[in-house]
């Protein structure tokens, strides 16, 4: 029986799995982990083998990679060389990045006998047109140490368009949509004929929408604020806008679930604020994108947000005259699908 196949989808403090069968017809075992610690990706990884060894083991294991930085394009076949090259892109998504070194490392002990793939985030985004693409910055800095916009969540995005496409019974080349992938990080992408030509986040995952412990876009006039005037380092500033802002920095908590509960109450003047919040940055967004794409066929939201409490989505719908008409398409999360299809290209090669 030919072995079946592992999609491991690690974030900063979650894990989750699918254990597909060789043709991806049928998912034998799937777990999803959240609010994971330091080093419990790890303890996770241990369980997850004792979980698929009444399955056979894999011999080609699909990971999601958020940052490929200029290295990596498409997928690709995880090795000593692959591997240090995705070892240098860490400080550029330290929330996921590290922490999907360290699971590729452990799976390569704890079953190494598989071929493990990296499928990428940031590859959806490769042909992004330069005037999306470039910062306006001097183009030295384009040119020689590629700081452009990357893009993120295209796995997700990539599904949403996808997912769309099979709903409204049309062609991927055919659709104009803006997909809005609302999570722990949140992003939105305008996509036209089936190709994304803007997304919020940048150079690195921080930039763009409002998040749970990240701020999105800023004036860079704070950075040098909280650096010359207030003396913070550059690692207390990279703890404060990844690990500290957003709805966590002004609600106290980085749960959203907790933050609409507490908005439905109406008695929380931080609650209410940060959702006003991270709600106008979304619409601002949609605004701009449906403006530069001129007619959409959906507005489509995926992600524990996007699909979750309706809250967000009532709230968007009801502020926006522009979306009169337009289709809302909701998409749950399938990452690991996307990835298993990518790994069955390996699987002779």
């Amino acid at each position: 029986m030919p072995s079946p196949i592992l999609v491991i989808n690690s974030g900063s403090t979650s894990l989750k799995y699918q254990l597909f069968l060789a043709d991806l017809s049928q998912v034998q075992v799937a777990e999803s982990f959240q609010n994971l610690k330091k080093n419990e990706h790890l303890k996770v990884l241990k369980n997850l083998l004792k979980k698929i060894k009444p399955f056979g083991l894999p011999q080609i294991i699909g990971h999601r990679v958020v940052h490929g930085g200029d290295f990596f394009k498409q997928p690709v076949i995880i090795n000593s060389g692959s591997l240090s090259q995705l070892k240098e892109l860490n400080d550029l998504a330290p929330l996921h990045n590290p922490v999907q070194v360290k699971v590729l490392e452990k799976i390569s002990q704890l079953i190494p006998s598989a071929q493990q793939v990296a499928v990428f985030d940031t590859s959806f985004f490769v042909d992004l047109p330069n005037r999306a693409k470039v910062y306006a910055l001097p183009l030295k800095y384009y040119r020689q140490y590629n700081l452009r916009r990357f893009g993120f969540h295209g796995i997700s995005h990539q599904y949403m368009l996808e997912q769309a496409a099979f709903k409204l019974k049309k062609k991927t080349k055919e659709m104009n949509l803006i997909t809005c992938h609302l999570g722990g990080g949140c992003s939105i992408t305008a996509i036209k004929k089936g190709k994304p030509i803007d997304t919020s986040m940048g150079f690195t995952p921080l930039e763009g929408l409002v998040m749970m412990s990240r701020s999105g876009s800023i004036d860079p006039g704070i950075l040098l604020y909280l650096n010359q005037k207030l003396k913070m380092s550059i690692p207390e500033i990279n703890q404060l806008l990844n690990f500290e802002s957003g709805i966590k920095g002004i609600f106290g908590k980085d749960d959203f679930y907790q933050l609409v509960q507490a908005v439905r109450k109406g008695k929380n003047s931080q609650a209410r604020l940060a959702f006003d919040i991270f709600v106008y940055q979304l619409e601002k967004y949609i605004g701009a994108y449906y403006s530069i794409l001129g007619k959409i066929d959906a507005l489509v939201f995926s992600g524990a947000i996007g699909t979750g409490l309706p809250d967000t989505v009532n709230q968007i719908k009801k502020d926006l005259l522009i979306l009169k008409g337009v289709k809302v398409i909701k998409v749950l999360a399938n990452e690991e699908l996307v990835i298993a299809q990518e790994c069955l290209k390996f699987k002779d090669k």
